[in-house]
């Protein structure tokens, strides 16, 4: 598999310099259409509310969901 080195330093796709997105998309005109910035990704992690986990503790205690017919 090729490798891409990324002129970006801010990217969250970035090991070392090179681009580990599963997929890549480049333009001429508007250059990487994969680059997300870092402080993007970061904004994502900080809206993440605990409410709206799947693993919520209320889940885990639901006896329905578990059976134990196993």
């Amino acid at each position: 598999m090729p490798r891409i080195r990324c002129a970006y330093e801010d990217c969250v796709f970035l090991d070392d310099h090179y681009c580990t997105a599963p997929q890549v998309e480049i333009t001429p005109e508007q250059g990487c259409l994969t680059y997300k910035p870092l402080a993007e990704a970061e904004d994502l992690l900080d809206d993440w509310d605990d409410e709206d986990d799947l693993l919520d503790d209320d889940l885990l205690e639901d006896d329905d969901l578990w059976d134990d017919d196993f």
